[in-house]
């Protein structure tokens, strides 16, 4: 062989080129410089999505409270509802209060009447502290 074909041939090289290795480097920096504004990007998506669901929930609860607006308007509707809630009754009319066999009267603290007041708790135990003390304590410092 001479000396000319031997500058020709190929030189054997490893796997990794010097231009492979700058081009990985490149890609990995824009990976690591584009994933914080990336992640970013993604969980303002996730935000704004969440608020276009309340602001339609809200819409809706809107119109359900204008029709209700629109319905208290009617003086039919407020005559009928005072008398559902209040039990009014108009002029010449009965009214009836009547419970269903299978419900039971309301009861509550305000419908049960009080088993004492206070000051009547507080008297009874005055009147037991002295009946304590007589009946054989000592007082502290007494004779």
């Amino acid at each position: 062989m001479s000396s000319g074909s031997q500058l020709l041939a190929p030189k054997p090289r490893g796997s990794l080129t010097g231009r492979a290795v700058v081009l990985a480097l490149v890609v990995g920096l824009l990976v690591l410089s584009l994933a914080v504004p990336v992640r970013s990007w993604f969980a303002q998506r996730a935000e704004v999505s969440g608020l276009q669901a309340k602001v339609a929930a809200a819409r809706e609860r809107v119109a359900e409270l204008q029709i209700l607006q629109e319905r208290w308007t009617d003086p039919a509707f407020v005559v009928a509802e005072a008398r559902r809630r209040l039990h009014f009754v108009l002029p010449g009319e009965v009214g009836y209060t009547t419970i269903g066999a299978g419900e039971t009267p309301v009861t509550g603290p305000a419908l049960t009447p009080a088993i004492g007041s206070w000051y009547d708790k507080l008297w009874t135990a005055l009147g037991q502290a002295d009946l304590g003390s007589a009946s054989g304590g000592q007082v502290p410092g007494g004779q």
